[in-house]
């Protein structure tokens, strides 16, 4: 289902409704929040239109960013909005795929991209993040995460204005206690969940120096 993205249709109707997601700048100031002063390096997986790699060069204006993505439709739109800006490579890349060769960063962060993968390979990628993060590097994953309760996810639904009918078949949402673990065992330290709205949640660990 996550196939989708790559269409034109699927990739533009997100990128159209992304400003409308409730508490959306309330996760991403935390994630800017939680990024060391001395960020130069930064990842952004699954960077869609570029949104958050842009948030964290303007408050980090020394640090030079890798944005990628699997779909052709939203690295089109990244691609235009760091036309002209040196600091910022975009690049395609599949969450399929290891991330081992993109190099090392001082900071990895994600936004409402990881969710679309199977638990295993979330796994996987955390612990890859851990292998290409500098020593005091930090992850940071502002994502969609799984209610307790029935009633809870419509009630998260109901507040997104969407129904069990409409929501994003491509989801593949994890409890966000599930998660830190998953973290904490990839060998993160000062693992947490920073900060929560419903089914959305900024998790974020730091790799030992």
């Amino acid at each position: 289902m996550i196939q989708e993205y790559q269409t034109k249709e699927k990739a533009l109707a997100y990128l159209e409704n992304a400003d409308r997601i409730p508490e959306r700048s309330h996760g991403e100031r935390m994630v800017l929040d939680l990024l060391p002063s001395t960020t130069r390096r930064v990842l952004d997986l699954g960077t869609g239109d570029g949104r958050l790699i842009d948030l964290v060069l303007a408050v980090h204006p020394l640090a030079t960013g890798l944005a990628v993505d699997f779909s052709e439709p939203m690295l089109e739109r990244a691609r235009a909005r760091f036309a002209n800006r040196n600091e910022v490579s975009v690049q395609y890349h599949d969450f399929a795929d290891s991330i081992l060769y993109l190099g090392r960063f001082d900071a990895v962060v994600s936004s409402f991209a990881i969710h679309h993968v199977e638990d295993d390979r979330k796994q996987t990628i955390y612990r890859e993040v851990f292998e290409i993060l500098e020593p005091g590097g930090v992850f940071v994953n502002l994502e969609h995460v799984s209610a307790p309760t029935d009633k809870l996810h419509d009630d998260f639904l109901d507040a997104m204005g969407i129904t069990r009918e409409t929501e994003d078949r491509s989801n593949r949402c994890t409890p966000p206690a599930i998660q830190l673990d998953w973290l904490i065992r990839a060998g993160f330290i000062d693992v947490d969940c920073f900060w929560k709205w419903r089914e959305l949640a900024v998790l974020a660990g730091t790799k030992p120096s």
